[in-house]
């Protein structure tokens, strides 16, 4: 009779551990992707939750709210968080910033490495390529606001070749359909295939903050929360 009593309440502690584990669903940018695939197994381990990822450029992110695609976080670009804030499809004041990364160029693996640590070196670098690769998200939209800033943008337009939502520049560059490309530093710098540059020069970098914001209907809010939480705290 006691092993029997034993057996129930273990089983029953069990299933009370089962109930308050929750998959949570997240939609995410490419740019985070680095530091999150290393931090998201540290957050299922210590907190039992199972995350559920779902990766894609910021114009299907958006394309996805907008249809109404229930998540439970969001991250993206803090101004993008910000944006759909507004919109009422993420929860006012969830917004949490955890990471930012800088624009980088790269060149495919063997090639010459340009010299771009400083601004004329690297409107050099865009001038003398015949393919540039950049991206549809944040890195490049700044990218085209950079060149015509340089006064070269009705030289280069020709030869540009951006990528589609959620696909890396680094793929251009890998299958040598580009001889320069520019993106996120955290999207370039792991990328295979290709040769890591640099930075643009501080006089032109552009950081971009990158930011989560709790889906307005999230269905897991309090394992969500922790989500955030662990994303801001220490370990992260």
């Amino acid at each position: 009779m006691i092993a029997r009593v034993v057996i129930a309440v273990a089983a029953a502690v069990l299933a009370a551990t089962v109930a308050q584990a929750a998959e949570i669903r997240v939609l995410a940018s490419g740019a985070t992707r680095e530091a999150y695939i290393e931090l998201a197994p540290k957050f299922e381990l210590a907190s039992g939750h199972r995350l559920s990822t779902t990766w894609a450029g910021t114009a299907e992110i958006k394309k996805r709210l907008a249809a109404g695609d229930v998540y439970d976080l969001v991250i993206m670009a803090s101004y993008e968080i910000d944006d759909q804030i507004k919109q009422g499809k993420l929860v006012a004041g969830s917004r949490a910033d955890l990471m930012k990364s800088g624009v980088a160029m790269a060149v495919p693996r063997g090639a010459p490495k340009p010299d771009i640590g400083s601004v004329e070196a690297l409107k050099k670098a865009i001038l003398n390529a015949k393919t540039v690769g950049y991206s549809s998200g944040p890195s490049g939209v700044y990218f085209l606001t950079l060149i015509e800033k340089l006064g070269i943008a009705q030289d280069v337009k020709p030869r540009l070749k951006q990528t589609p939502s959620g696909v890396a520049v680094g793929t251009l560059l890998a299958n040598k359909e580009a001889d320069i490309g520019f993106q996120q530093v955290s999207e370039l710098i792991h990328f295979p295939g290709i040769a890591y540059v640099g930075p643009l020069p501080a006089e032109v970098q552009q950081i971009t903050t990158f930011s989560a914001g709790v889906h307005s209907s999230a269905r897991e809010t309090v394992a969500t929360q922790a989500l955030v939480k662990f994303l801001t705290g220490p370990i992260a």
